[in-house]
């Protein structure tokens, strides 16, 4: 027999079984809360820009031919960034306990389209030392290019620097929080309508209809408690008449 399900049947299951929903969604989001407050490493952000530029001429002036191929540059420079011949100068001037591949993983180079500017990003748990790996990768990718790449078009624009009052970048408590309660309440109406489907017990009129496929042709209405005890009273009095 084909069961179908009405939209009012549905509010009735969400009614029915609002405290687990409202339950699961608060564990939901207070368990996101304490990791993200309590378990999940602070995260701290710092950058640095660096000018891509035409080495400078004397009588000749820049052309639109000079900076797009600064342009077609800048995607070389970016892997040359990354790459361990500055990363590993980078961890033996700070003397950093990491390989260049974990040193990798911090740093995250981007440029605008069109633009000649690259922003080097750096991400570690210590504020300070987030500024100086983006400071430092900065200084040693210009000094190094010029015997890479036998150029000299890069300048650094724009040093990363300690701020006042450091705030990390990640992780985002009242996100995460957010999104547990999301995930708590798509939970809860699932074990909600879950617990409604395996609970076979007989309810109303059109269970038994549909479970033995006969009609209903009479009901008993309950007899209130007050109705009850009025007759064991009276019976009572008849027994000890």
């Amino acid at each position: 027999m084909e069961e179908t399900i009405s939209l009012q049947d549905l509010f009735k299951t969400l009614r029915k079984r609002l405290w687990l929903i409202v339950m699961s969604t608060v564990i939901a989001a207070t368990i996101a809360g304490v990791i993200s407050f309590l378990v999940m490493t602070p995260i701290y952000q710092a950058s640095t820009q660096i000018l891509v530029n035409q080495t400078e001429r004397q009588s000749e002036a820049f052309t639109s031919q000079d900076i797009q191929t600064n342009l077609q540059l800048i995607n070389t420079y970016n892997v040359v960034i990354k790459s361990p011949a500055i990363l590993n100068k980078v961890i033996e001037e700070l003397g950093l306990d990491e390989t260049a591949g974990s040193l990798n993983e911090k740093v995250t180079v981007n440029s605008e389209q069109n633009s000649q500017v690259v922003t080097v990003t750096v991400q570690d748990p210590n504020q300070k030392q987030a500024v100086e790996i983006a400071n430092t990768i900065a200084t040693v990718f210009e000094q190094e290019i010029p015997q890479l790449m036998n150029v000299d078009n890069v300048n650094i624009l724009s040093p990363a620097v300690m701020p006042a009052n450091p705030s990390p970048v990640k992780p985002d408590p009242m996100l995460n929080m957010a999104i547990g309660a999301v995930i708590g309440l798509m939970l809860g109406i699932g074990i909600a309508f879950l617990l409604e489907y395996l609970d076979t017990t007989v309810k109303t009129e059109d269970d038994i209809e549909e479970l033995t496929g006969l009609p209903v042709i009479g009901m008993i209405s309950p007899i209130p408690d007050s109705d009850v005890n009025v007759a064991n009273v009276v019976r009572t009095r008849r027994r000890r008449g």
